[in-house]
């Protein structure tokens, strides 16, 4: 098929070159001359605006766009409508918030503009290893655009969740998950990091990868990190979020769901960018005035 590609990053220049390998011709799009030369020498056509990218498509077109959410993705998503028609196709692979893709496929209708999206999970290691791929959109249009799909995902890795919002509302929660489990392994390593043992971590975690309950694709991850840096002295721990997770709280909260670890991964989150806590400053301060407990001074 043919598809263009807009937002070359660390995953959109690699999900240009897995969908040229499986046979797909790609019009690529980015900012930077420099991203879009360089997918331009793996065999893309490039573009130099999305007015010219769209130029370069055959009807039924289709535009993949892997970009920040948010701002970026609204104001290229409203000047790609412009340049589109009826049948035409529009892939959201952003962690967009699932709200604002219901709306954008809705006002997208009346255009006869299709707006399907796609959580998009793989990262960096997408090009090899092939991206998961949760689908939201209408399923004749998500039927005629499976040929992408297949592309991108390794077997079994896409799916049809459901309408315009579904793919990026199972995708927010996806890495709701991945917050909690991320913040056990980190409090598990902590424990051992401290512990009278303080055992080699890039051994237990190349051990408990070796059929142990808590192995996982997160496990493998750790296992490479302390490899590279058995004591992570070389990075702060300072955890950002995209929103997702913030999303995922909010769903639960809007849904009645008792959710304590995900909401509790998602606040350790704003936790590790503090250098000093107030809220822990407070508690010492009311130890020390109830209990006369010391108290560290700053």
């Amino acid at each position: 098929m043919q598809i263009a590609l807009v937002g070359l990053g660390k995953m959109g220049g690699n999900m240009v070159q897995r969908l040229l390998g499986g046979g797909h011709e790609v019009v690529a799009y980015d900012r930077s001359p420099e991203a879009v030369a360089h997918v331009v020498e793996k065999g893309a056509v490039g573009a130099s605006s999305l007015a010219d990218m769209v130029s370069k498509l055959k009807a039924p077109k289709t535009v993949w766009l892997m970009l920040p959410a948010g701002d970026p993705t609204e104001s290229t998503v409203r000047e790609i409508a412009a340049l589109l028609g009826k049948g035409d196709a529009i892939i959201d692979g952003s962690n967009a918030n699932w709200q604002d893709t219901k709306r954008r496929a809705h006002e997208l209708e009346p255009k006869g503009i299709d707006f399907v999206d796609s959580g998009t999970s793989g990262g960096v290691w997408g090009l090899k290893n092939g991206y998961c791929l949760m689908i939201g959109g209408a399923k004749p249009t998500v039927d005629r655009l499976s040929p992408i799909f297949t592309t991108l995902a390794p077997p079994d890795g896409w799916a049809h969740v459901g309408p315009a919002g579904a793919g990026h509302f199972v995708k927010m929660v996806h890495n709701g998950i991945e917050y909690g489990l991320m913040q056990a392994y980190a409090e598990g390593f902590e424990i051992l990091e401290k512990s009278e043992f303080s055992p080699d971590l890039h051994q237990v975690t190349h051990l408990w990868n070796q059929a142990s309950v808590v192995r996982s694709w997160l496990l493998e991850l750790a296992e490479s990190a302390f490899q590279k840096d058995a004591k992570l002295e070389g990075i702060q721990g300072w955890v950002d979020d995209s929103g997702m997770g913030r999303w995922t709280v909010q769903a639960a909260i809007d849904e009645s769901v008792p959710a304590p670890v995900l909401t509790m991964a998602l606040q350790m989150r704003f936790r590790s960018r503090q250098d000093q806590s107030f809220a822990a400053k407070v508690c010492a301060a009311l130890r020390n005035e109830f209990g006369g407990h010391a108290v560290k001074k700053a």
